[in-house]
Parts: C-alpha cells; sequence; structure tokens
C-alpha cells in the first residue's frame, strides 16, 4: 500500500502541484480568459502598427531622400514576429481548452497546460510593452546623408561612345595631373548631354574620393541664380531663409563651404557667353586641390573662355556599325524581326540619320511601329528628299541644330553657313574658294573671312578636313530647311547639287529663287530663258554644259555669283553674259572656252574672275582685263597654255606676255593673281613688274631655254603658294643669292617636270612648309637634297640653323628620274607624310626612312614591285615596318 501511495506522489508528480498550489494556478484557471485577453492586446498592436506605418509612408512620399529609423524598423520586426506567435498559440486554443476540467479549474494535463498558459500570459506582456513602446514613439523617420551624386535618369546606354566616356573619368579622378577644366564639345544633338550624365551617374557607382558631385544645366540664356540655387542645395544650402539671401551673400556662403570640400562641378549645355564661376562663388583655387568643373558646349571657342585649354574632348558622330545598334536599339526587335527585309532597310534608314544621335533616336522613335517594309521604304524616300518632311524631325533635330543658327551675334554669320549648303552632300569644300565666295556675296571683306570660318568651325557647324572644310549632311539639312522653310528667312535656294540630272530643273521652279546650286550634274544644255530678278547665285560647276542660249542671261539683273567651271565641253560664251551688269564672280575654270567676247566689257562690277585650265584659251581682246576696274583676283594659271605667236591684232595673249602685264598691273585693286609664263622672255616680261611679283599665289613656268629667275626673286613672291617650272633648262638656275634668302612660308605645293641640267632641288631647304613636292622627267637629277650644295648653303645664309626639312610634307611624286641616287642621306621623321610614290628610278635603292618615320602614322608606298625587292634598309626594323605599306604600281 505504501508503495502504491508512494509511485502516485513521484518527484515528477509533486512538482506540479507544488507550483499549483504555490500560486501558479493562475495559468491554468485563467487561460481562457488569457487567450482573450491576448488577442485583444495583438489587434491593438497591429491598430498601432498600420498608425507608424501610414505615417512612414507618408515620410517616405514627401521626403525621398530618407528613411526609416533603426528603432521604428526593429519595432515592426517584433511586432510581425509577435504576430506570429500569436498566431500559432491560438491555433492550439481549442485544444488546449479542452483539457480543462473542474469547470476550468484544473487539467487532465496539469504540466502541458502549465507550459501553455504560461507562455500565454508571457506573451500578453510582451505585446502590451510592444504596444505601448509604439505609442511612445515619436520618429519614425529621418533624413540621411546623400552620397557624392545624385543619379540622373538617361533615357539609353551610350553607344559608339564609350572611349571618350572613359577618358573624360580618366581625366577626372586622375589626381597626379591638373585636369582643373575639362570640356566636351560638338554640335547640336550628338550626344553631349548624354555623356555628361553618364559621368554624373559613374560617381554614384564607382569608387572615388569626391566629396560631392553637382549638376546644373546652364542652356542658352544663363540663369545664373538658378545655378547657384542648384549649387547650394547639393551642399545643404535650401532653406527659404538662405534663398532670400542676396546673390554675393550666397556666393559667399557656397565659397566658405566648397573651399573645404573635394567637389565636381557638371555644367551642361553653355553657349557662347562664358559663366563667371568665381561671381556665382565656385573657388576656383580648389582645382589644384584636385576639384573638377566639367561642361558641355556647342562652340570649340568656349572650351578656350571657359579655361579648357588642354583638356577639351570633341563629341563626333557615330560610325555607321554604331548608329546601326543606337537605331535597332530604339526601334526594338519587335519590328525588325516583323518581316525579312526590314533589317536591311533599317541600316538603310539609320544611314540617312548621318550619325547625329539624336536623329538616330527621332527617327527610331516614329519607326518602332512600322511593320510594314513599304512604310520603310517610304521613310527613306523622305529622308532622301528632305530630312524636314520626315515625323519630328522640324520639331525635334532641325530647331534643335537651328539653336546655334540662332545664336550668331552677326548676320553674316547665318550667311555664310547657309551658302554652304549649295554643296552637294559630303563635298569637301576648298577654304579659299569658299571665302571667294563669300567676298563676291558680300557676306565679308578681305580681313574678316578666316574670322567667319573660324567661328563657323568652332560651333561644330563645319567640320575641318586639312586646306578643306566639309558640312555635316544633318547640318545641310537644316541650312536647306532654314533656306527655303523658315518664315522669318528671304532666302529660298533651289538646290539640286549632286543627284544626276540630266536636264536643269523647269524654268517654273527658278522663279523668286535668291540661290541656285546645280553642280555636279550631267546637264547637257540650259535652252530655257529664266526671268529670275532676286537670282544672286548661279552655281552650275562641273556637268557637261555645251552652249549656253544666247539671251539665257538678259533677265537675271541681280546675279553676282556665276560658276560654269569644269564644264569640259564648253567652247564660248554667249554674247549676252553682258546683260550681267551685277556681277562680281565669274569662274570659267577648266572649260574649253576659246576666246572671251569684247562685249565682257559690260561687267563693270567684277570682282572675281577665274580663267584657270582654260588651255584652248587663245584670244583675250586688248584692253578687256584692264577695263575690269574693281578686280581684286584674277586666276589664269595654264590659260592658254599653247601660246602662238600674235597672228591678229588686238589679242593679249602671247608668248612673251608683255601686253597681258602691262593690263594687269593697271588694275588697281588687284590683290592676288595666278600666271602661266612662258619662255625666258616671259618670265623677264614678269619680272618687270614688282607689284605682281607681289599678288601672286601660284605660278608655272614652261619652255624656259634659260631661266632668269633665282631664289631671291621667289623669296620676295611672299604670297606664293604653288610653283610649277616644266619643260626648261635650269642650267642657270641661280643659287648664288642664297645668304639673302628669306624662308619661303607660304610655298605648299612644288611640281619640277621634265626639267633638263638640274642635278638637285638643295633650295628646297628654304621651304619649310612644303606639303607636296613632284619631280617627273628629270633625267639629269641626282639627288634631291644634295648634302654637299646643303653646306654651301649654309655657309651663305643665316637662315639655315633651323632645318625641319620635310616636317610637312605630305605627298612625294618621283617619277622618271633615271639618274636620280638619293633624296636624302640620313633618315628624316616625316611626321606628316601620308604617301611615296616612286616609278622608273632605278638607281633610287635606299629611301631617307628608318622605323620612326612618320611614327604613328601609316605611310603608304607605291612603286615597281622590281624595285622595291632591291630597295636596300636602315635596319631590319624598317623593313619591318614599311613592307606592310607597299603597294605595288604597274609602268
Amino acid at each position: 500500500m505504501g508503495g502504491i501511495i508512494s509511485t502516485f506522489f513521484s518527484v515528477d508528480t509533486i512538482r506540479p502541484i507544488l507550483f499549483y498550489v504555490g500560486g501558479q494556478a493562475k495559468y491554468i484557471w485563467g487561460l481562457k480568459g488569457n487567450l482573450d485577453d491576448l488577442q485583444t492586446e495583438m489587434e491593438n498592436l497591429i491598430a498601432k502598427k498600420l498608425d507608424l506605418l501610414n505615417k512612414v509612408r507618408l515620410a517616405e512620399q514627401t521626403q525621398p531622400r530618407g528613411q526609416r529609423t533603426s528603432t521604428v524598423k526593429l519595432w515592426f520586426e517584433r511586432v510581425d514576429r509577435s504576430v506570429t506567435l500569436v498566431e500559432g498559440l491560438q491555433e492550439e486554443r481549442d485544444q488546449e481548452i479542452d483539457r480543462l476540467c473542474l469547470g476550468g479549474f484544473c487539467s487532465k494535463d496539469l504540466i502541458s497546460s502549465y507550459d501553455f498558459g504560461k507562455k500565454v500570459e508571457k506573451l500578453k506582456e510582451e505585446v502590451i510593452k510592444l504596444r505601448e513602446k509604439g505609442e511612445a514613439m515619436k520618429e519614425v523617420y529621418e533624413g540621411v546623408p546623400e552620397g557624392a551624386a545624385v543619379a540622373i535618369a538617361v533615357d539609353r546606354t551610350i553607344v559608339g561612345q564609350e572611349s571618350i566616356l572613359d577618358q573624360v573619368w580618366r581625366c577626372i579622378t586622375d589626381q597626379k595631373k591638373n585636369n582643373g577644366i575639362i570640356g566636351l564639345y560638338g554640335m547640336g544633338g550628338i550626344g553631349k548631354t548624354t555623356l555628361l550624365k553618364q559621368v554624373n551617374n559613374k560617381f554614384c557607382s564607382e569608387e572615388h574620393d569626391f566629396d560631392v558631385v553637382i549638376w546644373s544645366v546652364v542652356s542658352r540664356e544663363p540663369n545664373l541664380k538658378q545655378i547657384q540655387e542648384d549649387i547650394g542645395k547639393r551642399i545643404g544650402f535650401s532653406t527659404d531663409s538662405w534663398q532670400r539671401k542676396s546673390f554675393e551673400e550666397r556666393a559667399s556662403d557656397i565659397t566658405n563651404t566648397l573651399k573645404h570640400k573635394k567637389f565636381v562641378l557638371l555644367l551642361d549645355d553653355i553657349w557662347e557667353s562664358e559663366i563667371d564661376l568665381t561671381k556665382l562663388g565656385v573657388p576656383l583655387q580648389t582645382l589644384d586641390s584636385g576639384s573638377r568643373i566639367v561642361f558641355t558646349t556647342r562652340f570649340e571657342g568656349t572650351c578656350g573662355k571657359m579655361g579648357a585649354h588642354k583638356n577639351r574632348y570633341k563629341v563626333f558622330c557615330l560610325g555607321d556599325d554604331d548608329a546601326r545598334k543606337l537605331f535597332e536599339g530604339v526601334v526594338g526587335r519587335y519590328v525588325l524581326n516583323k518581316h525579312p527585309d526590314i533589317p536591311k532597310l533599317a541600316e538603310d534608314v539609320a544611314r540617312q540619320c548621318h550619325g547625329l544621335p539624336l536623329a538616330l533616336k527621332t527617327v527610331g522613335n516614329a519607326m518602332a511601329s512600322k511593320v510594314y517594309p513599304e512604310e520603310w521604304k517610304e521613310a527613306i524616300e523622305i529622308l532622301s528628299a528632305s530630312a524636314s518632311k520626315f515625323e519630328d524631325m522640324e520639331k525635334k533635330v532641325l530647331s534643335s541644330l537651328k539653336f546655334s543658327y540662332d545664336s550668331f551675334p552677326k548676320d553674316e554669320l547665318r550667311s555664310c553657313l547657309l551658302y554652304c549648303c549649295l554643296f552637294p552632300e559630303d563635298s569637301e569644300i576648298l577654304k579659299t574658294e569658299l571665302m571667294e565666295y563669300w567676298k563676291s556675296e558680300g557676306f565679308v571683306d578681305s580681313s574678316s573671312g578666316w574670322g567667319v570660318l573660324g567661328a563657323l568651325v568652332r560651333a561644330c557647324l563645319l567640320e575641318e578636313a586639312g586646306d578643306r572644310v566639309k558640312m555635316h549632311d544633318m547640318i545641310r539639312d537644316m541650312a536647306l530647311w532654314i533656306a527655303n522653310e523658315v518664315e522669318e528667312e528671304e532666302e529660298n535656294f533651289l538646290v539640286r547639287a549632286g543627284v544626276g540630272l540630266t536636264d536643269a530643273p523647269k524654268i517654273e521652279e527658278w522663279e523668286g529663287v535668291k540661290r541656285i546650286s546645280l553642280m555636279q550634274n550631267k546637264i547637257q544644255s540650259l535652252p530655257q530663258i529664266p526671268s529670275c530678278p532676286r537670282l544672286q547665285t548661279l552655281l552650275l560647276a562641273s556637268n557637261r554644259i555645251k552652249e549656253i542660249t544666247e539671251s539665257f542671261f538678259q533677265s537675271l539683273p541681280s546675279l553676282r555669283v556665276l560658276s560654269l567651271r569644269r564644264n569640259r565641253s564648253l567652247t564660248e560664251l554667249p554674247v549676252g553674259i553682258s546683260s550681267l551688269v551685277s556681277l562680281h564672280h565669274l569662274d570659267m575654270s577648266s572649260t574649253k572656252v576659246r576666246g572671251l567676247p569684247q562685249e565682257l566689257k559690260a561687267l563693270v562690277n567684277l570682282r572675281y574672275l577665274n580663267l584657270e585650265y582654260t588651255r584652248g584659251m587663245s584670244r583675250i581682246p586688248q584692253q578687256l582685263i584692264s577695263s575690269f576696274s574693281k578686280l581684286q583676283v584674277l586666276r589664269m594659271l595654264r590659260c592658254g597654255r599653247r601660246y602662238q605667236p600674235i597672228v591678229e591684232e588686238g589679242n593679249v595673249l602671247s608668248a612673251d606676255a608683255e601686253s597681258l602685264m602691262k593690263e594687269i598691273h593697271c588694275l588697281e585693286q588687284l590683290n592676288l593673281i595666278s600666271l602661266s609664263l612662258h619662255g625666258s622672255r616671259g618670265v623677264e616680261n614678269f619680272l618687270k613688274f614688282p607689284k605682281l611679283q607681289n599678288i601672286t599665289q601660284a605660278l608655272s613656268i614652261e619652255d624656259c631655254n634659260s631661266l632668269p629667275l633665282n631664289l631671291l626673286h621667289l623669296a620676295n613672291m611672299e604670297h606664293l603658294e604653288e610653283l610649277y617650272i616644266e619643260d626648261s633648262n635650269l642650267e642657270d638656275w641661280n643659287v648664288d643669292c642664297a645668304g639673302e634668302v628669306q624662308k619661303m612660308r607660304k610655298l605648299h605645293s612644288v611640281l619640277i617636270r621634265n626639267c633638263s641640267n638640274v642635278k638637285d632641288l638643295t633650295w628646297l631647304v628654304f621651304v619649310p612648309n612644303l606639303k607636296w613636292l613632284r619631280i617627273v622627267g628629270c633625267d639629269d637629277m641626282e639627288e634631291i637634297i644634295s648634302v654637299e650644295n646643303f653646306e654651301k648653303l649654309s655657309e651663305v645664309s643665316e637662315m639655315m640653323g633651323e632645318l625641319n626639312l620635310f616636317s610637312e610634307l605630305e605627298l612625294l611624286v618621283i617619277r622618271n628620274a633615271s639618274n636620280l641616287e638619293r633624296i636624302y642621306r640620313d633618315p628624316l621623321p616625316f611626321p606628316q607624310l601620308n604617301r611615296i610614290s616612286i616609278l622608273k628610278c632605278p638607281k633610287l635603292k635606299k629611301l631617307p626612312l628608318n622605323s620612326s618615320s612618320a611614327k604613328g602614322r601609316k605611310i603608304a608606298l607605291a612603286g615597281q614591285k622590281e624595285w622595291w625587292e632591291e630597295l636596300q634598309w636602315e635596319d631590319q626594323a624598317t623593313q619591318n615596318a614599311l613592307s606592310p605599306c607597299f603597294r605595288p604600281i604597274e609602268e
């Protein structure tokens, strides 16, 4: 019996009873009420959480650059955990209630009920405490320190301009160099702003040690107050009280803050007027400590004004492949895959945008819904005919480009730019030729032309190409749109240049037009008679015109410029050309015109006359040239090349050129000539007129048995740029006056053809800017630069001290020089050399080249294969470097 009692009251049984008896009974008899209270407290806690969550969300909407406090984030986490625990206990509620007995005062499983009841009580207390803590919580949201930069949305990643982005980034972050001010320049719509945004965003993703990056848009009419506010906002000055401060007070605050920081200031779209950063409060002295200023502009000149003297980067249009990638990215694969013909058509459409990102995006967006090939073909036709007619091109692209045009302070700049669209697409326009047109039109004078050209290049509206300029096709489209469709302009151009016309446009199209360009077509005749009282410019160059109707010019009273050049079938001018009494500029070069009519005397306003390469010219009436009293430019190089003795009275063309020289000498306003001289007497007569020597730009000498010209004569021709000596005996070529010779700095082109008794051309050491040297048919020549003669020249000339021989040479052609043994004794650097062509020079066994010649450039080498294989090399490295450049040519 005692054993039974002992077993019943074991230790495990006694412990809960003792606890129960000791006051813990509440966990069992109060279980139901505690579960109800827990549910109520949990509902109160959830309600409090919702209150605080709404408060946080409101703060997040109104203060995006902030975050939830750590306290509230932890509180939310604890509430969520409590909810989970309560839900778990409530799921066991029914099971635990069923275990109770004796009216809820006892349990069928005391231990289990006790543990469960204790969990309920403890969790209820935690829920109450959480709610109380939530009720006491005042701060739920706080501002956060901003990163160095604020990311800016960019519609797409850059394509084809990754290299320039990397260059600019390295320039900004290279602390070893003083790269304080950095400029990005290029034409409108080329992607400068996108690049600058990418630079800004790299500060959000790349490692750097800058304290703050500031972005501000300047635009055409800069708002200095707004720029100042953009700077102030990024460095903590955004209160109303700061906004109410004066401009100078805010500048002082900015200075005092930024001078203690390492900052980057990004300024987008600065125009020609530079921004006075010091006035804004930007402490420029901090640039020496690593701070940076980066800006974009359409004008290269602004880079200099802003101080980006070394670190300026031109943003170029995209190449074909990159343009296609960008365009296809905008259009999307869905459309491109809709029809097998569309991808190829898309390439053609992209090509019509000429690599301009803004145009590619605009046209791409317009084509992003076009799923039929016919729609793409129509787009190509519209873009080819007139870009302004394409959807959104006028509003989004041409208008954007026009901002640069509108920014010019003078009408002459606008007129000169529009004039360039008269030339065909992709034309490279000779700078001097373009300025002659501008002068003849009255846009510029002799002193202002280069300044205008420079301004257009610096504005990125013209592109430099050596001695020529080129107009980007999209800029040309803009110019044509302005000339023909912008209401406030009074231009009206008819331009059909380089489009393959066989007939001139119908005469009705000429009416009311101010400028017409039909150059580079296949037009053979001008049968109709136009009536164009406003027409000032008529460009008919490079056609196949054979004849011009006698009365063609009778109703063109305002015509100033007439170009007939390179109409190689044109043999005579109609007498009716005398009606052009307003004509300033007449160009008939490279035609077959045989004579000038006496009626040309009526052209009393003529300023420019070009007769170059009219080799068939046999008659120019006496007193005709001298009647052009306002003539400023006369070009007669290779005019009437085969002069005959005077066979009829009244012709100024003769072998001795004496009467021609006298007439030219009478022209008081003449400031530039090009001439061909024949025979010794012709040269002698030319030398009688020092005034003519002073204004000679190009000179050709032919058929001289004894050349009465020496180096001193050449050096005195300070404007001489081109010299051609042909079929002459140079035995008496006088170099004895070398001690008095000044360098011929403008001379850049020399041709020596079929000349006898010339052993060398050592005198070329006096031509420091020589670009093109051609030597043909000089069998007596042994070397180009003789070391022996060079040393003699050095003894008598102080000018020989600085020898940079052939430092500007771009082209060297030597042909049929059977005794030529060398060009120069030692290798030369040739920093500008592009091409060497050698033919039939069997004794020339070595070129003055080594592995360092033309370093960084590739020289095109041409010659006979047998000659090339026998060449001797400075060393193996030279042969290895130049062998890939060789191309064989046939005899």
